[in-house]
């Protein structure tokens, strides 16, 4: 049998209507949205699918949202018989996902975590005042040297190494348009602002990250049952006190997505399952190791298949 992995999407990868063929037949999937809603005192599920506030693309709402899917469409994985994964990671949020169902954290106090996350991050920075960009094509190197000599203008950062030429940067908007402008005219090419409302992973979330501190010192972490990569480091860490750490770092941190993928292949998965609406993840893991399949599970004809490869 392949040796399997769990891959954990983040924000971005939300949308309207998403696990809705998965929840016709498999009510433990309602199940998870109906735990989480008691947590929130909001109907998710119905946000979810109907979305008749537009609140999905809300910080404080698209995080738990992503978590009860992810979380949801795993403990389907289980009770259909597919097999415990050898190691997961998560893509930012996604570490939350990971961490529940590897018995680090217990779900409702996730849910309730993120949810404060995504505050947190949404008052951290103004309207307006913070930005992201994706720039392709350019070498870490020249992209770290570029947002440095940017920072006399303002903060902006590295935020997250998604692949090899495929970094994203965060900061305060008129430094990242600077940093955006000079990665073209050194050779990048693309460089891209994100429709998102904060700048994740940078400096300017450290009053976010204070806030989080707090509120996980009340959380109780176990040890891991099943390894988790971790975001800020790309190793596997199974002290409870450094997971939490690593969570309030991974905030104002960059994410090492590349070495979280290069850390699951060195731990000998052949095959990866993107756990979670979507396959933007599986697009960048055969962008880092080729040689990993990765296959999305959100489809339930495409995850009954799925299951049943991996577990024969």
């Amino acid at each position: 049998m392949a040796k399997i992995g769990f891959v954990f999407p983040g924000q971005g990868s939300q949308k309207q209507g998403m696990l809705a063929d998965l929840a016709t037949e498999n009510p433990a999937v309602l199940d998870t949205f109906t735990r989480a809603s008691e947590v929130l005192g909001k109907d998710l599920w119905r946000i979810c699918q109907s979305d008749p506030e537009g609140s999905l693309n809300q910080t404080e709402i698209t995080q738990p949202a992503l978590l009860a899917a992810s979380v949801a469409i795993g403990r389907l994985w289980f009770d259909r018989g597919g097999p415990r994964p050898a190691v997961m990671s998560g893509h930012s949020l996604g570490e939350y996902s990971a961490l529940v169902l590897a018995g680090v954290l217990a779900f409702e106090d996730a849910i309730a975590v993120v949810h404060q996350r995504g505050q947190f991050m949404q008052e951290a920075v103004g309207p307006g005042e913070g930005k992201m960009a994706a720039i392709v094509g350019l070498e870490d190197a020249k992209l770290i040297e570029i947002c440095a000599r940017a920072e006399s203008i303002g903060t902006v950062s590295a935020a997250n190494f998604n692949s090899p030429g495929q970094i994203v940067i965060a900061g305060e908007s008129a430094a990242v348009d600077c940093a955006m402008q000079w990665c073209k005219e050194a050779g990048a090419k693309r460089a891209l602002p994100l429709n998102v409302s904060v700048p994740s992973h940078c400096p300017l979330m450290k009053p976010a990250a204070e806030a989080l501190a707090e509120v996980l010192d009340g959380i109780a972490f176990a040890k891991p049952d099943i390894p988790v990569v971790q975001n800020v480091s790309g190793t596997i860490q199974t002290e409870p006190e450094q997971i939490k750490d690593n969570l309030v770092r991974q905030l104002h941190k960059p994410v090492l997505w590349v070495d979280c993928v290069r850390a699951i292949h060195e731990a000998g998965v052949q095959k990866l399952v993107e756990v979670g609406p979507g396959r933007v993840l599986c697009g960048l893991v055969k962008r880092i190791e080729p040689e990993l399949g990765c296959m999305p599970s959100e489809d339930p004809q495409e995850f009954d298949s799925l299951v049943m490869e991996v577990a024969g």
